[in-house]
Protein backbone atom coordinates (compact mmCIF):
# COMPACT_ATOMS: atom_id res chain seq x y z
CA UNK A 1 0.00 0.00 0.00
CA UNK A 2 1.05 3.60 -0.56
CA UNK A 3 2.08 5.58 2.49
CA UNK A 4 -1.02 6.83 4.27
CA UNK A 5 -3.36 4.67 2.18
CA UNK A 6 -5.90 2.64 4.14
CA UNK A 7 -6.58 -1.02 3.43
CA UNK A 8 -10.04 -0.11 2.14
CA UNK A 9 -8.58 2.46 -0.28
CA UNK A 10 -6.01 -0.06 -1.49
CA UNK A 11 -8.70 -2.69 -2.09
CA UNK A 12 -10.81 -0.25 -4.11
CA UNK A 13 -7.83 0.77 -6.24
CA UNK A 14 -6.94 -2.86 -6.96
CA UNK A 15 -10.57 -3.68 -7.73
CA UNK A 16 -10.62 -0.92 -10.35
CA UNK A 17 -7.37 -2.23 -11.85
CA UNK A 18 -8.92 -5.69 -12.12
CA UNK A 19 -11.87 -4.37 -14.12
CA UNK A 20 -14.53 -3.77 -11.47
CA UNK A 21 -16.60 -0.64 -11.99
CA UNK A 22 -17.48 -0.31 -8.30
CA UNK A 23 -16.38 -1.59 -4.91
CA UNK A 24 -17.76 -1.05 -1.42
CA UNK A 25 -17.81 -2.54 2.09
CA UNK A 26 -20.50 -3.49 4.57
CA UNK A 27 -21.01 -5.51 7.72
CA UNK A 28 -22.42 -8.96 7.03
CA UNK A 29 -25.27 -8.45 9.49
CA UNK A 30 -26.58 -5.47 7.50
CA UNK A 31 -28.89 -7.57 5.27
CA UNK A 32 -30.68 -9.91 7.65
CA UNK A 33 -34.02 -8.26 6.89
CA UNK A 34 -33.58 -8.99 3.18
CA UNK A 35 -32.95 -12.64 3.98
CA UNK A 36 -36.26 -12.90 5.79
CA UNK A 37 -38.03 -11.26 2.83
CA UNK A 38 -36.64 -13.92 0.51
CA UNK A 39 -37.86 -16.67 2.84
CA UNK A 40 -41.39 -15.23 2.68
CA UNK A 41 -41.12 -14.92 -1.12
CA UNK A 42 -40.18 -18.60 -1.38
CA UNK A 43 -42.90 -19.69 1.04
CA UNK A 44 -45.43 -17.93 -1.22
CA UNK A 45 -44.25 -20.08 -4.12
CA UNK A 46 -43.12 -17.12 -6.22
CA UNK A 47 -39.82 -18.86 -7.01
CA UNK A 48 -41.61 -21.33 -9.29
CA UNK A 49 -39.71 -24.55 -9.97
CA UNK A 50 -36.37 -23.26 -8.71
CA UNK A 51 -36.14 -25.91 -6.02
CA UNK A 52 -32.51 -25.09 -5.31
CA UNK A 53 -33.63 -21.78 -3.80
CA UNK A 54 -35.93 -23.55 -1.38
CA UNK A 55 -33.36 -26.23 -0.49
CA UNK A 56 -30.81 -23.66 0.70
CA UNK A 57 -33.15 -20.89 1.82
CA UNK A 58 -31.88 -21.18 5.40
CA UNK A 59 -28.47 -19.99 4.18
CA UNK A 60 -29.98 -16.85 2.63
CA UNK A 61 -31.13 -15.39 5.94
CA UNK A 62 -27.65 -13.98 6.57
CA UNK A 63 -24.10 -14.46 5.25
CA UNK A 64 -23.16 -15.82 8.68
CA UNK A 65 -25.67 -18.65 8.16
CA UNK A 66 -23.45 -19.71 5.27
CA UNK A 67 -20.12 -18.91 6.96
CA UNK A 68 -20.24 -18.02 10.69
CA UNK A 69 -16.72 -16.52 10.70
CA UNK A 70 -17.63 -13.77 8.21
CA UNK A 71 -17.42 -10.23 9.60
CA UNK A 72 -17.41 -8.00 6.50
CA UNK A 73 -18.46 -8.18 2.88
CA UNK A 74 -16.65 -6.65 -0.07
CA UNK A 75 -19.29 -5.96 -2.73
CA UNK A 76 -18.14 -5.53 -6.32
CA UNK A 77 -19.81 -4.68 -9.61
CA UNK A 78 -18.59 -5.24 -13.16
CA UNK A 79 -20.31 -3.46 -16.06
CA UNK A 80 -21.69 -5.17 -19.14
CA UNK A 81 -23.46 -2.11 -20.56
CA UNK A 82 -24.48 -2.73 -24.19
CA UNK A 83 -23.59 -0.40 -27.06
CA UNK A 84 -27.18 -0.42 -28.37
CA UNK A 85 -30.70 -0.83 -27.00
CA UNK A 86 -31.44 -4.59 -27.02
CA UNK A 87 -35.13 -3.89 -27.65
CA UNK A 88 -34.26 -2.85 -31.22
CA UNK A 89 -34.31 -6.54 -32.22
CA UNK A 90 -37.97 -6.98 -31.28
CA UNK A 91 -39.02 -6.42 -34.90
CA UNK A 92 -36.74 -9.15 -36.27
CA UNK A 93 -38.93 -12.28 -36.14
CA UNK A 94 -36.34 -14.33 -38.06
CA UNK A 95 -33.79 -14.05 -35.25
CA UNK A 96 -33.74 -15.12 -31.61
CA UNK A 97 -33.12 -12.49 -28.96
CA UNK A 98 -30.46 -13.40 -26.39
CA UNK A 99 -30.22 -11.38 -23.18
CA UNK A 100 -27.31 -8.93 -23.25
CA UNK A 101 -25.54 -10.58 -20.33
CA UNK A 102 -25.27 -13.90 -22.19
CA UNK A 103 -24.03 -12.65 -25.56
CA UNK A 104 -20.38 -12.63 -24.50
CA UNK A 105 -18.18 -14.82 -22.33
CA UNK A 106 -19.50 -16.59 -19.25
CA UNK A 107 -19.66 -13.95 -16.54
CA UNK A 108 -19.24 -16.56 -13.81
CA UNK A 109 -15.70 -17.27 -15.01
CA UNK A 110 -14.71 -13.67 -15.71
CA UNK A 111 -16.02 -12.22 -12.45
CA UNK A 112 -14.78 -15.12 -10.32
CA UNK A 113 -11.27 -14.86 -11.78
CA UNK A 114 -11.14 -11.18 -10.83
CA UNK A 115 -12.61 -11.91 -7.38
CA UNK A 116 -9.93 -14.50 -6.70
CA UNK A 117 -7.20 -12.08 -7.78
CA UNK A 118 -8.60 -9.43 -5.44
CA UNK A 119 -8.85 -11.99 -2.64
CA UNK A 120 -5.15 -12.80 -3.00
CA UNK A 121 -4.37 -9.08 -2.89
CA UNK A 122 -6.33 -8.70 0.36
CA UNK A 123 -4.71 -11.69 2.06
CA UNK A 124 -1.21 -10.53 1.10
CA UNK A 125 -1.84 -7.19 2.82
CA UNK A 126 -3.99 -8.37 5.71
CA UNK A 127 -3.74 -12.09 6.50
CA UNK A 128 -7.28 -13.32 6.95
CA UNK A 129 -9.85 -15.88 5.92
CA UNK A 130 -12.21 -15.16 3.04
CA UNK A 131 -14.56 -16.71 0.50
CA UNK A 132 -15.61 -15.48 -2.97
CA UNK A 133 -19.07 -15.76 -4.53
CA UNK A 134 -20.58 -14.95 -7.90
CA UNK A 135 -24.15 -16.12 -8.41
CA UNK A 136 -23.29 -19.70 -7.42
CA UNK A 137 -24.17 -19.81 -3.71
CA UNK A 138 -27.04 -18.59 -1.49
CA UNK A 139 -25.52 -15.15 -0.93
CA UNK A 140 -27.68 -12.02 -1.09
CA UNK A 141 -25.58 -10.12 -3.63
CA UNK A 142 -28.02 -7.30 -4.37
CA UNK A 143 -28.88 -6.41 -0.75
CA UNK A 144 -25.18 -6.60 0.19
CA UNK A 145 -24.25 -4.34 -2.75
CA UNK A 146 -26.94 -1.87 -1.66
CA UNK A 147 -25.71 -1.98 1.93
CA UNK A 148 -22.17 -1.31 0.66
CA UNK A 149 -23.35 1.79 -1.22
CA UNK A 150 -22.79 0.53 -4.78
CA UNK A 151 -26.32 1.49 -5.71
CA UNK A 152 -29.92 0.83 -4.76
CA UNK A 153 -32.34 -1.95 -5.64
CA UNK A 154 -34.73 -0.50 -8.17
CA UNK A 155 -38.41 -1.30 -8.44
CA UNK A 156 -37.47 -4.18 -10.78
CA UNK A 157 -35.40 -5.62 -7.86
CA UNK A 158 -32.08 -5.18 -9.70
CA UNK A 159 -29.23 -2.98 -8.52
CA UNK A 160 -29.13 0.49 -10.07
CA UNK A 161 -26.03 2.70 -10.02
CA UNK A 162 -26.00 6.42 -10.72
CA UNK A 163 -22.80 5.98 -12.73
CA UNK A 164 -23.42 2.65 -14.48
CA UNK A 165 -27.18 2.17 -14.70
CA UNK A 166 -28.37 -1.38 -14.04
CA UNK A 167 -26.11 -3.34 -16.43
CA UNK A 168 -24.03 -4.84 -13.65
CA UNK A 169 -22.69 -8.25 -12.65
CA UNK A 170 -22.21 -8.55 -8.90
CA UNK A 171 -19.62 -10.44 -6.90
CA UNK A 172 -19.09 -10.77 -3.16
CA UNK A 173 -16.05 -11.48 -1.00
CA UNK A 174 -16.86 -12.46 2.58
CA UNK A 175 -13.95 -11.91 4.94
CA UNK A 176 -13.05 -12.36 8.59
CA UNK A 177 -11.62 -8.82 8.55
CA UNK A 178 -13.39 -5.87 10.15
CA UNK A 179 -13.47 -3.41 7.26
CA UNK A 180 -14.78 0.13 7.52
CA UNK A 181 -18.32 0.09 6.04
CA UNK A 182 -19.32 2.50 3.30
CA UNK A 183 -22.51 4.54 3.58
CA UNK A 184 -25.43 2.33 2.51
CA UNK A 185 -27.98 3.18 -0.14
CA UNK A 186 -31.73 2.78 0.31
CA UNK A 187 -34.11 0.63 -1.71
CA UNK A 188 -35.62 2.67 -4.54
CA UNK A 189 -33.56 5.67 -3.40
CA UNK A 190 -33.52 7.53 -6.74
CA UNK A 191 -36.49 5.90 -8.49
CA UNK A 192 -39.05 8.47 -7.37
CA UNK A 193 -42.43 7.98 -9.03
CA UNK A 194 -40.93 6.31 -12.12
CA UNK A 195 -42.45 2.95 -13.05
CA UNK A 196 -40.90 2.44 -16.49
CA UNK A 197 -39.29 -0.87 -15.54
CA UNK A 198 -42.55 -2.24 -14.14
CA UNK A 199 -44.59 -1.06 -17.13
CA UNK A 200 -42.10 -2.55 -19.60
CA UNK A 201 -42.57 -6.16 -18.48
CA UNK A 202 -44.24 -8.11 -21.32
CA UNK A 203 -45.83 -10.64 -18.95
CA UNK A 204 -46.71 -8.35 -16.01
CA UNK A 205 -44.37 -10.24 -13.69
CA UNK A 206 -44.40 -7.31 -11.22
CA UNK A 207 -47.43 -6.81 -9.00
CA UNK A 208 -45.89 -3.73 -7.40
CA UNK A 209 -42.52 -2.05 -6.78
CA UNK A 210 -39.89 -4.59 -5.63
CA UNK A 211 -42.43 -7.41 -6.02
CA UNK A 212 -41.72 -9.96 -8.74
CA UNK A 213 -43.37 -13.28 -9.41
CA UNK A 214 -40.70 -15.40 -11.11
CA UNK A 215 -43.38 -17.68 -12.53
CA UNK A 216 -44.38 -14.89 -14.92
CA UNK A 217 -40.87 -13.66 -15.76
CA UNK A 218 -39.53 -14.44 -19.23
CA UNK A 219 -36.00 -14.86 -17.89
CA UNK A 220 -37.25 -17.54 -15.52
CA UNK A 221 -39.46 -19.18 -18.15
CA UNK A 222 -36.70 -19.42 -20.78
CA UNK A 223 -33.74 -20.19 -18.50
CA UNK A 224 -34.72 -21.75 -15.17
CA UNK A 225 -38.02 -23.47 -16.00
CA UNK A 226 -37.53 -26.86 -17.64
CA UNK A 227 -41.15 -27.84 -18.33
CA UNK A 228 -43.59 -26.58 -20.95
CA UNK A 229 -43.89 -22.81 -21.05
CA UNK A 230 -47.45 -21.93 -19.94
CA UNK A 231 -49.56 -21.09 -23.02
CA UNK A 232 -50.71 -17.76 -21.60
CA UNK A 233 -47.14 -16.38 -21.80
CA UNK A 234 -46.08 -17.72 -25.18
CA UNK A 235 -47.29 -14.87 -27.37
CA UNK A 236 -45.67 -12.32 -25.03
CA UNK A 237 -42.30 -14.06 -25.29
CA UNK A 238 -42.07 -12.93 -28.91
CA UNK A 239 -38.62 -13.77 -30.28
CA UNK A 240 -36.84 -13.97 -26.93
CA UNK A 241 -35.00 -17.29 -26.66
CA UNK A 242 -32.82 -16.70 -23.60
CA UNK A 243 -33.76 -14.19 -20.97
CA UNK A 244 -35.33 -10.75 -21.27
CA UNK A 245 -33.84 -7.26 -20.94
CA UNK A 246 -36.99 -5.14 -21.12
CA UNK A 247 -37.18 -4.01 -17.49
CA UNK A 248 -33.44 -3.30 -17.44
CA UNK A 249 -33.42 -1.46 -20.76
CA UNK A 250 -36.31 0.76 -19.64
CA UNK A 251 -34.42 2.27 -16.68
CA UNK A 252 -33.61 5.96 -17.34
CA UNK A 253 -30.45 5.72 -15.24
CA UNK A 254 -28.89 3.77 -18.12
CA UNK A 255 -28.26 7.05 -19.91
CA UNK A 256 -25.20 7.39 -17.67
CA UNK A 257 -23.94 3.89 -18.46
CA UNK A 258 -21.17 3.79 -21.03
CA UNK A 259 -20.49 0.71 -23.15
CA UNK A 260 -16.80 1.64 -22.97
CA UNK A 261 -16.89 0.85 -19.24
CA UNK A 262 -17.99 -2.72 -19.92
CA UNK A 263 -15.45 -5.50 -19.45
CA UNK A 264 -14.22 -6.61 -22.87
CA UNK A 265 -14.93 -10.24 -21.95
CA UNK A 266 -18.63 -9.41 -22.21
CA UNK A 267 -18.53 -7.98 -25.73
CA UNK A 268 -21.13 -9.83 -27.81
CA UNK A 269 -20.03 -12.77 -29.92
CA UNK A 270 -21.22 -12.34 -33.51
CA UNK A 271 -23.09 -15.65 -33.51
CA UNK A 272 -24.99 -14.74 -30.32
CA UNK A 273 -25.86 -11.11 -31.01
CA UNK A 274 -28.62 -11.96 -33.52
CA UNK A 275 -28.75 -15.72 -34.22
CA UNK A 276 -31.14 -16.96 -36.92
CA UNK A 277 -33.95 -19.16 -35.63
CA UNK A 278 -33.62 -21.50 -38.61
CA UNK A 279 -29.96 -22.16 -37.73
CA UNK A 280 -30.71 -22.72 -34.06
CA UNK A 281 -33.55 -25.14 -34.80
CA UNK A 282 -31.13 -27.28 -36.81
CA UNK A 283 -28.74 -27.78 -33.86
CA UNK A 284 -28.20 -31.27 -32.51
CA UNK A 285 -26.67 -31.80 -29.07
CA UNK A 286 -23.07 -31.68 -30.33
CA UNK A 287 -23.77 -28.58 -32.40
CA UNK A 288 -25.39 -26.88 -29.41
CA UNK A 289 -22.41 -27.58 -27.17
CA UNK A 290 -20.01 -26.31 -29.82
CA UNK A 291 -21.94 -23.12 -30.50
CA UNK A 292 -22.41 -22.21 -26.84
CA UNK A 293 -19.02 -23.29 -25.50
CA UNK A 294 -17.81 -20.68 -23.02
CA UNK A 295 -21.30 -19.15 -22.75
CA UNK A 296 -23.67 -19.20 -19.76
CA UNK A 297 -26.31 -20.43 -22.22
CA UNK A 298 -24.66 -23.84 -22.34
CA UNK A 299 -26.00 -24.80 -18.92
CA UNK A 300 -29.66 -24.92 -20.03
CA UNK A 301 -28.92 -27.67 -22.55
CA UNK A 302 -30.01 -28.23 -26.13
CA UNK A 303 -33.60 -29.30 -25.43
CA UNK A 304 -34.53 -26.22 -23.44
CA UNK A 305 -32.99 -23.96 -26.08
CA UNK A 306 -34.89 -25.75 -28.86
CA UNK A 307 -38.11 -25.39 -26.83
CA UNK A 308 -37.49 -21.64 -26.59
CA UNK A 309 -36.68 -21.34 -30.30
CA UNK A 310 -39.87 -23.18 -31.21
CA UNK A 311 -41.94 -20.69 -29.23
CA UNK A 312 -40.15 -17.83 -31.02
CA UNK A 313 -40.70 -19.56 -34.38
CA UNK A 314 -44.41 -19.93 -33.63
CA UNK A 315 -44.57 -16.19 -32.95
CA UNK A 316 -42.68 -15.26 -36.12
CA UNK A 317 -45.51 -15.67 -38.70
CA UNK A 318 -42.72 -16.91 -40.98
CA UNK A 319 -44.00 -19.96 -42.85
CA UNK A 320 -40.45 -20.64 -44.11
CA UNK A 321 -39.68 -21.96 -40.61
CA UNK A 322 -42.29 -24.74 -40.86
CA UNK A 323 -39.86 -27.44 -42.09
CA UNK A 324 -37.50 -26.68 -39.20
CA UNK A 325 -40.39 -26.70 -36.74
CA UNK A 326 -41.91 -29.92 -38.03
CA UNK A 327 -38.68 -31.84 -37.58
CA UNK A 328 -39.18 -31.50 -33.83
CA UNK A 329 -42.79 -32.70 -33.67
CA UNK A 330 -41.61 -36.25 -32.99
CA UNK A 331 -38.76 -35.26 -30.68
CA UNK A 332 -38.19 -37.82 -27.90
CA UNK A 333 -38.41 -35.00 -25.35
CA UNK A 334 -42.17 -34.46 -24.84
CA UNK A 335 -41.63 -30.80 -23.89
CA UNK A 336 -39.86 -30.14 -27.21
CA UNK A 337 -42.45 -32.12 -29.17
CA UNK A 338 -45.34 -30.21 -27.57
CA UNK A 339 -43.67 -26.84 -28.29
CA UNK A 340 -43.15 -27.92 -31.90
CA UNK A 341 -46.82 -28.81 -32.28
CA UNK A 342 -47.84 -25.46 -30.84
CA UNK A 343 -45.41 -23.60 -33.10
CA UNK A 344 -46.64 -25.47 -36.18
CA UNK A 345 -50.29 -24.72 -35.42
CA UNK A 346 -49.49 -21.11 -34.58
CA UNK A 347 -47.53 -20.61 -37.80
CA UNK A 348 -50.22 -22.13 -40.00
CA UNK A 349 -52.97 -20.13 -38.29
CA UNK A 350 -51.08 -16.81 -38.29
CA UNK A 351 -50.04 -17.22 -41.92
CA UNK A 352 -53.62 -17.97 -42.93
CA UNK A 353 -54.94 -14.99 -40.99
CA UNK A 354 -52.41 -12.69 -42.65
CA UNK A 355 -53.28 -13.84 -46.15
CA UNK A 356 -57.03 -13.65 -45.48
CA UNK A 357 -56.66 -10.12 -44.09
CA UNK A 358 -54.77 -9.03 -47.19
CA UNK A 359 -57.30 -10.55 -49.58
CA UNK A 360 -60.38 -9.24 -47.78
CA UNK A 361 -59.09 -5.71 -48.23
CA UNK A 362 -59.16 -6.17 -52.04
CA UNK A 363 -62.11 -4.64 -53.95
CA UNK A 364 -62.88 -7.92 -55.74
CA UNK A 365 -64.97 -10.12 -53.41
CA UNK A 366 -64.39 -13.25 -55.49
CA UNK A 367 -60.65 -12.86 -55.07
CA UNK A 368 -61.08 -12.80 -51.30
CA UNK A 369 -63.06 -16.03 -51.38
CA UNK A 370 -60.41 -17.66 -53.56
CA UNK A 371 -57.65 -16.71 -51.08
CA UNK A 372 -59.54 -18.14 -48.11
CA UNK A 373 -59.87 -21.45 -49.93
CA UNK A 374 -56.23 -21.48 -50.93
CA UNK A 375 -54.85 -21.11 -47.37
CA UNK A 376 -57.06 -23.68 -45.71
CA UNK A 377 -54.47 -25.80 -43.79
CA UNK A 378 -53.72 -29.19 -45.30
CA UNK A 379 -50.72 -31.51 -44.83
CA UNK A 380 -47.73 -29.40 -43.78
CA UNK A 381 -44.53 -29.78 -45.77
CA UNK A 382 -41.90 -31.62 -43.80
CA UNK A 383 -44.46 -33.02 -41.33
Amino acid sequence: MNSGESLEEAIKAEAARLGFAQCGFTRVDAVEGAGREVRRWIEAGRHGTMGWMETRSHHRVSPTALWPEARSAVALAMSYAPAADPRALADRPDIGRVSVYAQGGDYHKTVKKALKALARFIVERAPSELKVFVDTAPVMEKPLAQAAGLGWQGKHTNLVSREHGNWLFLGIILTSLDLQPDAPAEQGLHCGSCTRCLDACPTQAFDGPHRIDARRCISYLTIEHDGPIPPEFRDSIGNRIYGCDDCLAACPWNRFAEAAAANRAFLPRAELAAPRLADLLDLNDAGFREMFAGSPIKRIGRNRMIRNCLIAAGNSADRALLPSVNRHCADPDPVVAEAAGWARDHLVASTAETQVARSVSAPDGSRASECVTRVTPGPVAGG
